[in-house]
């Protein structure tokens, strides 16, 4: 199985006869919308195709995913039911998924829990590996612009969206999860607490744009839970899932 990093939350799980493509935004190239990884190969790629979106925001949906039925009339899209709500898409495009519910077929289980924005996280297992998307479940909040109870509030909802999820997986293969510098100094506290909460094999930073060096820093924390960190250094990198 490979992870692909696609840009910003967007990845793509390749395993063997599956392909899942995550929260796609833009595609890998920098040059042109319609090149890098994506539309270079895994739009091509043998067997199942399916297309996630955690929710409406146009960093976490692009329409554009629609027309790639029109390449692979068999792709199946699971969305969060706010893109229906929102109007981005129509009944008939997806498979509205929203926190509680399971999409399950032979080849996979998607589990979807809650956010602390908008939408939904994704709890996957495929083909005896357990994957964890978050979309825009984390601790937001900017501790130099936030009062003492919005910070209280945000880190209550977040640790109240995380217990379900311990619950049900208390160990997880892959986390991609949010590290975002432009929170400000205490950006990394939801990663933090998810790693030290959910035993987390291999952790992906996601939701950080350009900013590498932003989402690299919290590799010293990752790996003092145990966790293997992938150092994403550029759209498209690829990383092989050893167990």
């Amino acid at each position: 199985m490979k992870l692909d990093y696609i840009y910003h939350s967007g990845f793509a799980i390749e395993a063997d006869g599956v392909t899942v493509i995550i929260d796609y935004y833009k595609d890998s190239s920098e040059e042109a919308n319609n090149k890098g990884i994506v539309h270079d190969s895994l739009l091509q790629r043998p067997g199942s195709l399916y297309v996630l979106s955690s929710h409406f925001h146009p960093d976490h949906f692009n329409k554009e995913v629609l027309s790639w039925k029109e390449i692979r009339p068999d792709i199946q899209y699971i969305f969060s039911k706010d893109i229906l709500k929102h109007r981005r898409a129509q009944a008939g495009d997806a498979f509205y998924i929203r926190k509680g519910d399971v999409y399950e077929n032979g080849d996979l289980r998607i589990q979807a829990f809650g956010s602390t924005d908008i939408g939904v996280s994704f709890l996957i297992d495929l083909q005896g590996i357990r994957l964890f998307h978050a979309g825009d479940l984390n601790n937001w909040h900017w501790n130099e612009e936030s009062t003492p109870e919005e910070i209280r509030k945000a880190e209550g909802d977040f640790l109240a969206e995380l217990k379900p999820i311990l619950q049900t997986a208390p160990l997880v293969d892959v986390a991609m999860f949010p590290v975002d510098r432009r929170m400000g100094r205490d950006y990394m506290r939801g990663a933090e607490q998810f790693v030290e909460r959910i035993k987390t094999t291999i952790f992906a930073p996601m939701h950080f744009g350009e900013d590498y060096p932003g989402a690299q820093a919290f590799r010293p924390f990752a790996e003092s839970k145990g966790c293997h960190f992938l150092n994403i250094t550029h759209r498209g990198e690829s990383f092989n899932i050893i167990l």
